[in-house]
């Protein structure tokens, strides 16, 4: 695992801690989020990208998996 930390998401009306881990390991170059239920997955995966770009950053080509687990 590379990193962890813990955030919020909010369902409904509701706000809950999640925990979110990211492992970047070898292998051909692929970002999996897993853990969100639904449309958010693909919306996430793209706001990512974006945001490493818009901060000058350079998207790692090796194999990403985040996972999202409520706490």
């Amino acid at each position: 695992m590379l990193a962890k930390t813990k955030t919020a998401a909010v369902v409904g009306l509701d706000g809950h801690v999640i925990e979110v881990e990211v492992d970047i390991s070898p292998g051909p170059p692929a970002f999996n989020i897993v853990g969100l239920p639904d449309m958010a997955v693909q919306e996430s995966r793209e706001r990512v990208r974006a945001a490493i770009r818009n901060s000058g950053g350079e998207f790692p080509m090796r194999r990403i998996t985040v996972v999202t687990c409520p706490k």
